[in-house]
């Protein structure tokens, strides 16, 4: 990677540290870079292109492989979330943190297909919970060990739907 100035000085958040730290993984130049991209954009999602794009335009030239094994290091470590888009891209957001007692897998989002804005559902989570609970006892009856669950709802929110005439 060869370094040039970033147009803005990033910080990390000491939730995210702390699972930087849990993780092994070290705060590069570039990973404040990337982990810069989704804080700016917290219900934005990024394929690792438009990541790549991104982060040249604010002055970074990070190897496209690079990028790739860091985005996929984030997302191991449960900063970053990874969901393919209808296209079978790869589209990372940033991890919503959830409130106390909220289990983050258990918690279903709406992720609008335009703008690919995500919206956490946390009113939902109860319900989602339980539906959660009942699949992991399902496939622990059938001798599996499930390891997360993603509830995304697809549409078109509210900010990207065209007023009717």
């Amino acid at each position: 990677m060869t370094q040039r100035t970033p147009k803005e000085p990033l910080g990390v958040p000491p939730e995210i540290q702390t699972r930087l730290e849990q993780a092994g993984l070290r705060r590069t130049l570039a990973t404040r870079a990337v982990l810069g991209l989704f804080l700016a954009r917290p219900l934005g999602g990024l394929t690792h292109a438009q990541a790549l794009a991104a982060l040249t335009a604010r002055g970074l030239d990070i190897n496209r492989v690079t990028l790739y094994r860091l985005l996929d290091r984030l997302a191991g470590c449960g900063v970053l979330l990874r969901q393919a888009d209808e296209s079978r891209n790869w589209r990372f957001t940033l991890a919503v943190a959830t409130p106390a007692g909220h289990d983050e897998a258990a918690v279903p989002r709406f992720e609008c297909d335009a703008c690919h804005r995500q919206f956490p559902l946390t009113d939902a989570s109860e319900p989602t919970r339980a539906v959660t609970h009942g699949l992991f006892a399902a496939l622990a009856r059938l001798g599996h060990h499930g390891e997360r669950v993603d509830v995304s709802i697809h549409g078109t929110c509210a900010g990207c739907v065209e007023p009717s005439a």
